[in-house]
């Protein structure tokens, strides 16, 4: 029984071994020196991982008593969580080393959190669920505050180190609550407790809060605050790691908690979720309007985006589930891009994040402007880039699960947002004259990303790169 369930849960083990073997082999060689290596190798590992579970995943799997699942859905999160990890990785190497940022610690942090995420996504199980978790935020708390010598930085890693551990204890106690009421933490049990379509007033303060442990996770309104600042104050590689694998994560857990364990009560957190996704959309929406540092411009438009995705959970369908991992999927690859552009902005060696400096950009960079441009129609939502369909998608399924009304308030609040995506593209083509343009980064892998973003957000328009396929596999597997 033991070595079925350690074969099931094979990828997290080496995983942790990479981690824990780079970390020993960093320590007692050149520490600091082996940093480029070691994150050359781990996006290599992450890659290979991605590849494996892939192509040899099939099947539904079940590991120690229910408390691990391996599926078609945790497998197509765990691809997107490991390739989003690569990429991030390969793009902040340059920067990182180049800013003297690039320490041996980084890319075994990133290890270890990307281990917490996948046993996230395959959770089932309340306290598989908070270990996975718990595993994740440590790795990130620190990751976040790497820049020892920045106030912006310790204040972004401490602001998130406050927060977090508030939104972990209204997790947990949450967590307590349905096990006082459910008399169990396996989700396979919490799901026939409420299997009759009614759950008592304790069970249902247990999802309450878990949902808003969960929001935390995802930065949707109420529970974003965090959001800004630490996206601000971090390195922007870091900022570009918070802004991917760490959604698609929490997007997971969220939908496997909803699915798992409570969906015979779709009713009951469907109008919670929906209420989530509202203010998310808007609040993004209309705050990023203001907005003068991109980094900070990418946080509010990560808020409304996972408003959109919340959208797609609180149909409470399977259409709903593969919409939301089709526009997560999405989303990544968008941020991938762009976060690869706002690497590239230095003026004189040093980082800008004003978007001031964009001016007439186009004249300097025509081809990196472009694709900056479809990135950001895609963002915005504007046919025929990849981004409106991913729109398209939840829409349509909020509007077929009788949420007319949400799906209304996402046009009007997508077209709201398409405000501050546009005013970069007006920065970048039509702004002012200036002296002291940006510096032209040569950076080729940074240039290799963006335009394969930009790529995709065009050419995806065929099938999407299969991707729908397998969503739709993913969630017919979670909602059955």
């Amino acid at each position: 029984m033991i070595q079925a369930d350690l074969t099931i849960i094979m990828p997290e083990i080496i995983l942790s071994l990479f981690a824990i073997a780079a970390l020993l082999g960093a320590v007692y060689t050149g520490k600091d020196k082996f940093a480029p290596m070691l994150v050359w190798a781990t996006a290599g590992v992450f890659v290979t991982l991605a590849l494996w579970i892939g192509v040899n995943g099939e099947g539904t799997n079940v590991a120690f008593g229910g408390m691990f699942n391996d599926d078609a859905f945790s497998r197509f999160a765990k691809v997107a969580i490991l390739l989003s990890s690569a990429a991030v990785l390969v793009m902040s190497q340059e920067y990182m080393e180049r800013k003297g940022l690039l320490r041996f610690e980084y890319p075994v942090l990133v290890a270890l959190a990307v281990v917490g995420m996948m046993v996230m996504v395959s959770a089932g199980d309340l306290m598989t669920l908070y270990l996975g978790l718990e595993l994740q935020s440590l790795s990130l708390y620190v990751v976040a505050s790497l820049r020892r010598d920045s106030a912006r930085s310790t204040e972004a890693g401490l602001k998130y180190f406050v927060l977090g551990a508030l939104s972990s204890g209204l997790l947990l106690y949450g967590a307590s609550l349905t096990y006082g009421f459910a008399g169990t933490t396996l989700f396979s049990g919490i799901i026939q407790t409420a299997s009759d379509g009614s759950i008592s007033v304790g069970l249902l303060f247990g999802l309450v809060l878990i949902i808003s442990g969960l929001a935390f996770k995802v930065s949707a309104v109420p529970f974003h605050m965090w959001t800004p600042d630490v996206y601000e104050g971090s390195p922007t590689p870091v900022t570009a790691f918070f802004a991917t694998a760490p959604k698609i994560a929490a997007m997971g857990l969220f939908a496997r908690v909803l699915y798992d364990a409570f969906g015979g009560v779709v009713s009951d957190w469907s109008q919670v979720i929906a209420l989530l996704s509202l203010l998310s959309m808007f609040l993004g929406a209309f705050a990023a309007i203001g907005q003068t540092n991109i980094k900070r411009l990418m946080a509010f438009s990560s808020i409304a985006h996972m408003g959109y995705a919340l959208m797609g959970l609180a149909a409470g369908t399977a259409l709903g589930v593969q919409a939301m991992l089709v526009y997560m999927a999405i989303y990544v690859t968008m941020n991938i891009g762009t976060f690869a552009f706002i690497l590239s902005m230095e003026k004189d060696g040093q980082a800008v994040t004003d978007i001031s400096a964009l001016n007439q950009y186009a004249k300097r960079e025509p081809g990196k402007a472009l694709a900056m441009l479809v990135l950001l129609f895609s963002m915005a939502g504007v046919p025929p880039m990849v981004g409106f369909f991913g729109k398209l998608y939840v829409l349509q399924a909020a509007y077929d699960a009788g949420l007319a009304w949400l799906a209304i308030a996402g046009v009007i609040a997508s077209v709201i947002g398409a405000y501050y995506y546009l005013r970069i593209v007006f920065f970048m083509y039509f702004g002012a004259e200036q002296d002291d343009a940006l510096d032209k980064n040569s950076s080729p892998v940074l240039w290799t990303f963006l335009m394969g973003s930009a790529a995709i957000m065009v050419l995806g328009l065929i099938n999407l790169f299969g991707i729908e396929g397998a969503a739709a596999a993913a969630a017919a597997t979670l909602v059955n």
